[in-house]
C-alpha cells in the first residue's frame, strides 16, 4: 500500500486538498460502476469520452475518499472529509505513479509488443515458465496507455518474471508505455495491418512499435521481420529464423499429421527437433517466439521440447453463453490469477438478467502468504449467493466468503455433483487454470445447440458506441437501437451492456421485445416503435413507452389509459417530415396539439422523425429541408403544449454526417454494431458468423454437387459441406459460386444451391480439414452487395437457432 502522503510525492501536482495523509491506497480506480473496495481507492477523473469528474459525487458515495483531478471547479467543500490532488492531466499522474510502482520490481520484466499473437505469446509464455516459475501477466489484453498503468499497478515482489503486453494505435503512444514498462526483455511478434490507419505507412508503424525497446538489455525476434538494424546497438539481438547468424536457426520444418509440426532447430553447439502441437502458420511463429525466450532464459532444449509439446489452443475469451434451465453461463476457463479475476468478477456484477450470482472458482497455481491474503481480501467483498471452490488449495476461502460455500477436491467430484445440484435462473462464473479444466463444467451447463455459432464481441460494440458518443456534445443524449434482435446479436445480452455504459434510452420494435429486456434486468427507458392495441396493457405493465405516430394509435391509446384512470403517461410522437412511412404529417399537427392540450391521460415525453437519406450526398438538400421542417415542427408542438420534451431525428448516418441534427438525442443503429455506411468510422465488427466443416470428399471433373445438379465441376475437386444452411439465415442467392467463406485465412467460394441445414465449399486449392473452422461472411459489406441487399438483411436473418456466444476482450 501507499500513503496518500507517499503519492504525493511520487506524481506532479499543481494543487492539493488534504483531508488525511495517511490514508492507505491499495486500489486505483477510474470507472465508478466498479469501485468495490472504495475506502482503499485512489480515483482518477480521467477525460475520455465521458469526463471522469462527472462521476466523483458516484465515486464518494461508494466510499472513496482520494481523488486525482485537472479541474479546478469543484466543489472542494462538498466533500470535506475527502483527499484531492489535482494536476495537469489525470492520465499521465496515473502513468506516472504506475511506473514508479514498477520501478520497485527487480525481478525481469519481459516486454511484448507486435501487431498480432502479443496475447497469446503471453498467456503460452506464462503456461510454459510456471512448472518452476511464479509470473505475473498483465490480464486479458490491457495493453494501451491505461491497461499497461493498471496492468503494472498489481506488480509485486513474489513473483520471478512480469510479462506485460504493450499496443498502440496512433504515433508518439509506444515512447510513454516504455517509460511506465521499461522492460529488461523485449519480445517482438511481427509486423503486420492491425490499426494501420493510425500511422502514415509500415516503417513508420514499425519504428513506434521498436521504441519499447529503447533500454532493453535484449529482444527476441524473428529474423524475417528485418529488424535488427533498427534496434539500439547496445542491445542483444535474440533472433530465430532461418539464417545461419540467428541465435536458434531452424533447419526444417515439415507437417507430422494429427494437427502437429515438426521443427528442427540448431541452437549453440545442439541440434533437437521439436514438436509442435499445431499446424498453422501464425501458432507455430508464436511458439517459435517461447522456443527462443525459453533458451534464453537458459532453459535446456530437452526441458523446452517437453513442455512445448503440452501446448493447447487458447480461446482467451471471455464468453459470455446461454445456459440450461433460464441462466447464463460465464466462461472464463483459460486463466485464473488475481488480476483476471477480478476482471471477471466485475463483468459478473454487470449481468443483470439474473439477481442469483454464482461463481465456480478453482485453485491457482503459485499461491504464497502474499496473494492468498490478497485474494482472501477480493473475496469478502464479493457479494455472491453461491461459491463452489475446486481444489484443496483455496478452500481457506471459505472464511472469507458471504453466501452458500460447496467444496470439491477435484474437477471430476463437481461434475459427478452437478447432475444433483440445482441451477437455474442465475449467472454462473466459471474461473479455473487449465490444469483444472473447468471448460467440462462450463460444457455440461451451457445450452447445446446446432454448431454453427454467432460470436459477438461486446468489446467491440463497447468501442464503436464510444466512437458515436465522442462526436457528441455532452448535453446530447443517446438512444440505443436493440429491435430485431438487437440486429441479430442478441437481446438482454447487448442491452444489459448498453445499459452498464449508461446509455439514455433503448428502442425496441414490439412491446414483447420490451417485456423480455424488463424480465431480464433491464431499467432503461424502453421506446416501443410499433405499439400494438392489444399490447397496450403490456406497456403499462413493463413501463414500456409507445412511439405514436397516427391518431388511430393515439386515440385507442387515451381510450385505454382513461379507462385504467392513468395519467401523464410517456408517449413518443413521430412526425413524417419525408420519410412517408410513419408519422403524423406537418398539416396535422394542429389536430394532434389540440388533442394532447385537452388529454390528462398521456405527455409527451420526446417528439422525432427519421431521415430518409442522410447518408447520402445526392440528396442533401432533401435532408436539410426534413431538419428545418423538423425544427419548425418540434417548435410549434412546444410553444402549443406549453412544456419541454426531449427532440430527436438523427440515424446512425446523421450522427456521422449531420451535426445540426442532432438536437437533444440521436439513435444510434447500425454502427453499434460495426457496419459504417459512411466509411469514414474507425468502428469494429461486432458479429461473426461462424460453422465447421462436416466432411471433405474427392471428386472428379464432370461430376455434380447438390439439388438439381447445378454445381457441375470443371476440374478433379476437393469439395467440403459446412453446416449452415437457409434456414441458419445464409441466403440461397449464394448458391453456385456467388458466396464467399474464409477457412484458415483463405478465400473459398460456395458449390451448387444452398441447402436447408448445409452448403458446399470448393476448397480444392487451398488447406483444410474436417473440422475446420469457416468464417461466413468474411466481408459483410462485400456480401451483402453482391446478392444486391443491405448488411441490415444479412444480420437480422440469422436465424435464432444459431446459438449466440458472447465475449468481451
Amino acid at each position: 500500500m501507499y500513503t496518500v502522503a507517499a503519492i504525493l510525492s511520487i506524481i506532479q501536482h499543481d494543487d492539493r486538498r488534504i483531508y488525511d495523509e495517511e490514508q492507505e491506497i491499495s486500489e486505483l480506480a477510474y470507472d465508478s460502476r466498479k469501485i468495490r473496495k472504495g475506502a482503499n481507492s485512489l480515483f482518477f477523473a480521467l477525460k475520455n469520452v465521458r469526463d471522469g469528474h462527472l462521476f466523483i459525487a458516484d465515486a464518494y458515495r461508494k466510499g472513496v475518499r482520494s481523488f486525482v483531478v485537472s479541474r479546478k471547479d469543484i466543489d472542494f467543500a462538498s466533500y470535506g472529509d475527502a483527499n484531492f490532488i489535482v494536476v495537469r492531466d489525470t492520465l499521465s499522474a496515473l502513468q506516472e505513479l504506475a511506473g514508479f510502482h514498477r520501478l520497485q520490481f527487480t525481478k525481469p520484466i519481459i516486454g511484448i509488443t507486435g501487431s498480432n499473437g502479443k496475447t497469446i505469446v503471453k498467456e503460452w509464455l506464462t503456461q510454459l515458465l510456471q512448472p518452476d516459475k511464479k509470473v505475473y501477466q498483465s490480464p486479458k489484453s490491457y495493453n494501451s496507455q491505461l491497461g499497461v498503468a493498471l496492468s503494472l499497478w498489481n506488480l509485486s515482489a513474489e513473483y520471478d518474471y512480469a510479462i506485460i503486453e504493450a499496443g498502440i494505435s496512433r504515433p508518439g503512444e509506444m515512447s510513454v508505455l516504455e517509460n511506465m514498462i521499461k522492460p529488461d526483455i523485449g519480445i517482438f511478434t511481427n509486423i503486420g495491418l492491425a490499426h494501420a490507419n493510425g500511422f502514415a505507412s509500415k516503417d513508420v508503424k514499425l519504428k513506434e512499435k521498436l521504441c519499447l525497446f529503447s533500454n532493453c538489455d535484449t529482444v527476441v525476434f524473428a529474423s524475417q521481420y528485418g529488424i535488427r538494424s533498427l534496434l539500439p546497438a547496445p542491445t542483444r539481438k535474440f533472433s530465430y529464423g532461418q539464417e545461419e547468424s540467428d541465435s536458434v536457426h531452424i533447419l526444417q520444418t515439415y507437417e507430422k499429421g494429427h494437427g502437429k509440426t515438426a521443427i528442427q532447430i540448431a541452437f549453440g553447439e545442439e541440434v533437437a527437433t521439436l514438436t509442435v502441437p499445431f499446424q498453422d502458420k501464425a501458432s507455430l511463429e508464436n511458439a517459435l517466439i517461447c522456443v527462443t525466450t525459453l533458451l534464453l532464459l537458459g532453459y535446456p532444449l530437452k526441458t523446452v521440447g517437453h513442455r512445448l509439446s503440452a501446448l493447447r489452443p487458447l480461446d482467451m475469451r471471455l464468453q459470455l453463453k446461454k445456459g440450461k434451465n433460464n441462466s447464463s453461463i460465464i466462461d472464463d476457463t483459460y486463466s485464473n490469477d488475481l488480476a483476471s479475476l477480478q476482471i471477471a468478477l466485475e463483468f459478473l456484477y454487470q449481468q443483470r438478467q439474473y439477481k442469483q450470482k454464482t461463481l465456480i472458482l478453482s485453485d491457482m497455481e503459485g499461491l504464497n502468504e502474499h496473494l492468498r491474503s490478497k485474494l482472501a481480501s477480493l473475496m469478502e467483498l464479493q457479494q455472491l449467493d453461491r461459491t463452489i471452490l475446486v481444489g484443496k488449495g483455496i478452500f481457506f476461502l471459505e472464511a472469507h466468503i458471504k453466501g452458500e460455500v460447496l467444496l470439491f477436491e477435484t474437477t471430476e467430484q463437481l461434475l459427478g455433483a452437478l447432475k444433483d445440484m440445482s441451477f437455474g435462473n442465475e449467472t454462473i462464473l466459471i474461473k479455473g487454470s487449465r490444469a483444472y479444466h473447468l471448460e467440462d463444467v462450463s460444457n455440461l451447463l451451457s445450452a447445446k445447440s446446432h454448431e454453427t455459432v454467432l460470436e459477438i464481441n461486446l468489446k467491440a460494440l463497447e468501442h464503436n458506441l464510444q466512437t458515436y458518443r465522442s462526436m457528441l456534445p455532452p448535453d446530447v443524449r443517446m438512444m440505443a437501437m436493440v429491435k430485431a434482435f438487437s440486429y441479430g446479436s442478441g437481446s438482454y445480452e447487448v442491452a444489459n451492456l448498453l445499459q452498464f455504459n449508461k446509455v439514455d434510452y433503448l428502442t425496441v420494435a414490439f412491446a414483447d421485445e420490451g417485456a423480455e429486456l424488463r424480465q431480464h434486468g433491464i431499467e432503461l427507458p424502453i421506446m416501443v416503435l410499433s405499439p400494438d392495441e392489444r399490447a397496450f396493457e403490456t406497456l403499462v405493465s413493463y413501463q414500456l413507452e409507445p412511439e405514436v405516430y397516427s391518431f388511430r394509435v393515439l386515440y385507442a391509446l387515451l381510450h385505454f389509459l382513461t379507462a385504467r384512470g392513468i395519467e401523464d403517461f410517456p408517449i413518443h410522437i413521430k412526425i413524417d417530415t419525408g420519410m412517408h412511412r410513419l408519422g403524423f404529417l406537418p398539416e396535422e399537427l394542429t389536430k394532434l396539439s389540440e388533442v394532447l392540450q385537452h388529454s390528462r391521460q398521456a405527455r409527451v415525453r420526446s417528439v422525432l422523425s427519421h431521415l430518409a437519406a442522410a447518408g447520402s450526398a445526392t440528396h442533401k438538400a432533401f435532408t436539410e429541408e426534413q431538419i428545418r421542417l423538423f425544427v419548425d415542427s418540434t417548435a410549434f408542438l412546444r410553444e402549443r403544449l406549453g412544456y419541454d420534451f426531449i427532440r430527436h431525428i438523427a440515424n446512425t448516418s446523421g450522427i456521422a454526417g449531420w451535426p445540426s441534427a442532432y438536437m437533444d438525442m440521436v439513435r444510434l443503429g447500425i454502427g453499434l454494431y460495426g457496419i459504417d455506411m459512411s466509411g469514414q468510422l474507425s468502428l469494429e465488427a461486432v458479429g461473426q458468423l461462424k460453422t465447421t466443416i462436416t466432411q471433405i470428399k474427392e471428386l472428379p471433373a464432370g461430376a455434380t454437387v447438390g439439388y438439381d445438379r447445378k454445381g457441375v465441376l470443371q476440374r478433379d475437386s476437393r469439395i467440403a459441406t459446412i453446416k449452415i444452411g437457409y434456414a441458419d439465415g445464409y441466403d440461397r442467392r449464394f448458391g453456385n459460386g456467388v458466396g464467399e467463406m474464409s477457412i484458415n485465412g483463405q478465400t473459398v467460394k460456395t458449390v451448387g444451391s444452398i441447402c436447408m441445414d448445409m452448403c458446399m465449399l470448393d476448397v480444392t486449392d487451398i488447406f483444410a480439414h474436417e473440422e475446420d473452422e469457416v468464417i461466413v461472411f468474411p466481408d459483410l459489406l462485400k456480401a451483402a452487395e453482391t446478392i444486391g441487399t443491405i448488411p441490415y438483411e444479412l444480420l437480422v436473418n440469422i436465424s435464432s437457432r444459431v446459438k449466440r456466444v458472447y465475449f468481451y476482450d
